[in-house]
């Protein structure tokens, strides 16, 4: 039996690991298109009555963060629509559903329903977890769907986007979850979410080489406690599953557009060529976009992000045109 003091040091410990966790991601949310160049405002919108309604913090559940917004298109004669469902970034420890307002408005002007959803927050005074918050995700898009329907919108399709921990959210849903969807899951996009956790990729935590480092991020990010035999054995995997999107995808998983930097000192860039290994291997219509000379905020591959975006258009318009 571990003593007080021993159990206190483990806390110490992992306290650490998620200091770590949320320093590294705040500065990628930091840097992340510090500079606009000009091409991106085409996909962007400030957001206006004009562009049609926006319905803020609806209730998705009794978390105090559990608000979704919705942005409703001007236009409401139509039979269906798709909707996009973007979620932030911020390492799942800081972030806003606000933060997306732009590119929520430019979905909803190019005529999708699309909602911004918050989730519970990782802090150091409570047990949230990425497992936690894919669940809380999981539990919001019925009553996304079923709030649009009340306005007058029907949803026929849905695509799963966001940025970062948004991103691997938004993953997770698409792959593991879609089966659960009330609407059929047409479209992932998104960009440095992390999809897998074999301990060797993630040297930019020291969990490549320390015990102690891998079974504090790990047990983190999973909200389960991990063992140190559970390392070694490789057993671990199991409990990192629920959270590994890249293992969830199947011949079924729906089409992804995917960025990634490869010098992301943030979510390992060996995490993402197991996502497109799984990708291709399954044989998924998908497109991976490597930035050779960025990290994490994508900063300085400016032919390749317009690239992307182009490609999320494109993809966007193939799985979920708008009629």
């Amino acid at each position: 039996m571990k003593t007080r003091a021993e159990k206190k040091a483990r806390r110490a410990g992992v306290g650490l690991y998620i200091l770590a966790f949320v320093l590294a991601f705040g500065a990628g949310v930091i840097s992340k298109f510090a500079i606009q160049p000009a091409w991106a405002k085409e996909y962007s919108a400030t957001w206006s009555d004009e562009i049609g309604t926006l319905q803020a913090d609806l209730a998705y559940g009794e978390g105090e963060a559990n608000k979704f917004d919705l942005y409703l298109p001007k236009d409401s004669s139509k039979g269906s629509y798709g909707l996009v469902a973007y979620l932030h970034a911020g390492g799942f420890t800081s972030g806003d559903k606000a933060d997306d307002k732009d590119t929520l408005a430019w979905l909803c002007s190019k005529g999708y329903v699309a909602a911004g959803i918050n989730y519970t927050l990782r802090t150091d005074t409570n047990t949230a977890s990425v497992l936690s918050q894919s669940n809380e995700i999981k539990a919001a898009i019925p009553k996304v769907v079923e709030a649009a329907e009340s306005a007058g919108y029907h949803i026929d399709k849905l695509t799963m986007a966001g940025g970062s921990a948004g991103h691997a959210l938004a993953m997770i849903y698409a792959y593991r979850d879609a089966k659960d969807a009330p609407v059929p899951v047409v479209l992932t996009y998104g960009a440095v979410g992390p999809s897998s956790f074999y301990r060797e990729d993630w040297g930019i935590f020291g969990a490549d080489v320390s015990d102690e480092a891998a079974i504090g991020l790990f047990s983190v990010m999973s909200g389960t406690e991990i063992s140190a035999d559970e390392l070694h054995d490789g057993s671990y995997l199991e409990k990192m599953k629920p959270i590994a999107a890249a293992e969830w995808v199947t011949p079924d998983a729906p089409p992804t557009v995917v960025a990634y930097g490869t010098h992301d000192r943030m979510q390992p860039f060996l995490a993402s060529l197991r996502l497109k290994t799984a990708l291709t291997e399954n044989g998924v219509d998908f497109q991976y976009f490597e930035f050779p000379h960025s990290g994490h905020g994508l900063q300085n591959d400016n032919a390749v992000s317009k690239q992307w975006m182009e490609a999320i258009e494109e993809y966007l318009e193939k799985y979920m045109p708008v009629d």
